[in-house]
């Protein structure tokens, strides 16, 4: 082979080598922008045709699928005698707006129904056929403790003051008179209509009256802040009566003083010794709107400091305020419970009552009445409005409405939802005991996994909810837990779930308080 033939052979194979090379890059190159398109442009385009749709659902507003979600959003009934003017329920619309319910327009498609009067008799056909996820604001029976006349003509109790139906118990009322012939008494009504002091003695044991009223010993010396008499308003939620559960709300409490001091006393100025729908707010008292206005302090928080300051101690006072509502809600139980038995098992009522109380000047506690609809307007007190939303807010937390982990209706989706809240090893107690159980019949072994029922598993897992979301409740009844209470006084479900406060307690000391 010449060497020009050579030379043309040699660049032919550099062209073809050139060729191949040029091939295999292009594949590459190639290649990788397939890689590049699948993970980058690709879901971006995705995305794009993604957030489209969902851009066109959110305008478009009547889809399907909005629909369905509007749908199953939780609802709420409102149950009042006046409905064109629901306004002193502003707060009550503006919690439950937050929490994602909506208002039904249907009387029976409901899961929570907010009764501003009392349903029970109206509604009770309805009321009777309750399904297990609708709860009500009252329990059927609250009358017992919300009626003044009842409550405060209750015999027993050691915190609420001497009362006496005129005229039915007037012939107690002179023999009272005779044993403490010193004292002074005050006309009272259910509506607080034709009050007026009773002097003592011959003024007392003259007094008739034509009308169905009651008389009341006078708190005399009661205690002042800047010479004005005040009473106190005690947020309270009765979650059960059987057995029975109660909670203090202790985030605040209502202050509410007479608008014209005390002294000099004058019987004829009601204003001086009765507190009406104007009162004094606590931000327009000198000693404490210091604490209140200019240092944020709750209403709670500013009395104590003002009674410390005094060289009292609040602490021990607050104790018999919360024993007066525990009194109160025991003496009537058996009588509600009867009640609301009528309408199932009870499991679909809380109730939320204003308890009402003064002090005499060695703060001594005194329950004057309850209130079944206390007042949640802040339309004539704009202050207000912080502590009505909260407590109504801490109540839905408490009773399981304000669920956090549910946006749709309150009844359970699943058993897996229902477990991830609250399941079998959070209630069980006593694994000593309940090792050694075989009869389902011993008391304390109904507390074991084995022996629960139905229902007993429903109280004590509704008892477990309470406490994780309790929030600013306090618990009063069950009482503190320890080794040696008296349980004999109880009911026997009453005296189950203190036992079964008392096994969570020896299990978590948590439990205890």
């Amino acid at each position: 082979m010449s060497s020009e033939e050579r030379r043309e052979k040699e660049r032919a194979t550099k062209e073809t080598q050139c060729i191949i090379r040029s091939q295999i890059m292009s594949l590459k190159v190639k290649t990788a922008l397939k890689i590049i398109l699948s993970s980058v442009i690709g879901p971006l385009i995705l995305y794009g045709i993604f957030y489209v749709y969902l851009h066109y659902q959110a305008h478009l507003g009547s889809s399907e699928s909005v629909t369905i979600m509007r749908e199953n959003r939780p609802k709420f009934w409102i149950y009042a005698k006046i409905r064109n003017d629901t306004g002193y329920l502003k707060h009550v619309y503006a919690v439950l707006k937050r929490l994602g319910f909506q208002e039904s327009s249907n009387e029976s498609n409901w899961d929570l129904l907010w009764a501003h009067d009392y349903p029970f008799r109206a509604l009770s056909t309805s009321l009777s056929r309750l399904r297990e996820h609708q709860r009500i604001n009252h329990f059927p029976g609250c009358g017992y403790i919300t009626n003044k006349v009842d409550l405060s003509t209750s015999r027993g109790g050691q915190y609420i003051p001497a009362a006496f139906k005129i005229p039915e118990d007037r012939e107690a009322f002179l023999e009272y008179v005779r044993a403490n012939p010193a004292k002074q008494f005050v006309q009272k009504s259910n509506d607080h209509r034709g009050i007026r002091i009773i002097r003592g003695g011959s003024d007392a044991m003259n007094f008739t009256s034509t009308s169905d009223t009651f008389v009341q010993e006078f708190i005399e010396r009661p205690f002042l802040v800047d010479g004005y008499k005040f009473d106190i308003g005690v947020y309270t939620v009765i979650t059960s009566v059987d057995p029975l559960r109660v909670y203090v709300y202790t985030g605040d409490v209502l202050f509410r003083f007479c608008p014209i001091k005390y002294y000099p006393f004058d019987p004829e100025i009601l204003d001086k010794y009765v507190v009406g729908d104007d009162y004094l707010p606590i931000w327009n008292v000198p000693s404490l709107r210091k604490y209140y206005t200019e240092l944020g302090y709750s209403m709670k928080d500013s009395f104590d400091a003002y009674v410390r300051e005094q060289r009292k101690n609040p602490a021990e006072m607050w104790e018999r305020v919360y024993d007066a509502i525990r009194e109160v809600a025991l003496m009537k139980e058996t009588q509600i419970r009867e009640i609301a038995m009528r309408f199932g098992n009870g499991r679909n009522f809380f109730e939320l009552v204003r308890f009402d109380l003064a002090l005499d000047e060695d703060l001594n506690v005194y329950m004057m009445e309850a209130n079944m609809s206390p007042n949640l307007s802040s339309a004539h007190y704009p202050p207000n409005q912080l502590l009505y939303e909260q407590v109504i807010f801490n109540t839905f937390a408490l009773v399981g409405i304000g669920k956090r982990i549910r946006k749709e209706s309150l009844r359970t989706r699943s058993k897996a939802e229902e477990e991830m809240e609250v399941a079998s090893k959070n209630i069980v107690v006593l694994p000593e005991l309940c090792k050694e159980c075989d009869d389902c019949f011993r008391v304390e072994c109904q507390l074991c996994k084995p022996c629960f029922t139905p229902e007993t598993k429903l109280i004590l897992s509704q008892t477990y909810l309470e406490r994780q979301n309790q929030m600013d409740f306090y618990r009063i009844f069950p009482p503190p837990i320890t080794k040696d209470m008296v349980l004999k006084d109880y009911t026997l479900r009453n005296q189950l779930l203190i036992r079964w406060y008392q096994g969570k307690c020896e299990l978590d000391k948590t439990w205890c308080n």
